[in-house]
């Protein structure tokens, strides 16, 4: 397959790719080429999408969120199913990142950089969880899964701004949140093998959530718009319902979010 060595015109080739390890091996190798030097980029080219995207393998089967069945944590079943659904939001967390890339021009050089970091640390994840999921007896695509995180990629398409807050600072920093329980709960039922894993996850998840930070208030400073007020109008508008605690409030801390925004954040529990 032709590579660009244009890292945008990378970017978006390898979110267009449906097979996963395909997916994985392309993105490890565009980090590998960028730091080595070897990937020009163009901030100011303006891209349209000339290929299907995301590209998703054939499995698993996507569905409604309210579709997924719930399986129990005491079950090998239900261990395996949690893994999955861990390695699908990884996954699509890979094509998140690489559409960051390539969708928003005009951006400075440390933005599409962070967000090719992002995209290789959320493939080693998915590895990771996929890895461990063959320990189990099970593959990925064994289970049913939802396209949530691409539906709002989808709905914030259109700004930076609003892709910034939308999926950096609230779905993927709710991660920040579960990680701990969900670890617990995976290692109660008798995984302990998972705990390794989800440690890492949980530390490079607090710098992708601070990666979102740092370019919505970014974007924010440029326009001249409050950021509090900016990101309240935002999740207003695009997110069905407040978000409920328990929080994490030393990683979100940790990722960025003042004390201000951890304030108004608590207070949608009042």
């Amino acid at each position: 397959m032709f590579t660009p060595t244009e890292l945008r015109l990378a970017a978006r080739l390898f979110l267009a790719e449906s097979d996963a390890a395909r997916k994985v091996a392309a993105v490890r190798y565009l980090a590998g080429a960028w730091a080595a030097g070897r990937m020009e980029l163009d901030a100011h080219a303006v891209l349209i999408e000339t290929l299907p995207i995301p590209g998703h393998p054939g499995k698993p089967e996507l569905v409604d969120p309210r579709a997924v069945p719930r399986r129990a944590m005491h079950t090998p079943e239900g261990r395996a199913a949690m893994v999955h659904a861990m390695a699908h939001i990884e996954f699509n967390a890979i094509n998140l990142a690489l559409d960051a890339i390539w969708r928003f021009p005009a951006m400075p050089r440390e933005y599409y950089s962070d967000w090719l970091q992002v995209a290789d640390e959320e493939a080693l994840h998915f590895t990771l969880l996929a890895d461990h999921l063959q320990t189990l007896g099970y593959a990925y695509g064994d289970f049913p899964a939802h396209n949530g995180l691409w539906d709002m990629a989808q709905k914030t398409r259109h700004d930076v701004l609003a892709r910034m807050a939308l999926l950096p600072r609230t779905l993927e920093a709710r991660g920040l949140d579960v990680t701990p329980g969900m670890k617990a709960r995976l290692v109660q039922a008798g995984d302990a093998a998972i705990a390794p894993i989800m440690d890492v996850i949980l530390r490079d998840e607090v710098g992708h959530v601070q990666i979102g930070n740092r370019w919505f208030n970014h974007v924010c400073a440029q326009r001249g718009l409050d950021p509090l007020a900016t990101y309240a109008g935002l999740f207003a508008a695009h997110h069905p319902a407040p978000l409920r605690g328990p929080f994490n409030l030393a990683a979100r801390r940790a990722a960025g979010f003042s004390e201000a925004e951890l304030d108004a954040l608590q207070a949608q529990e009042a």
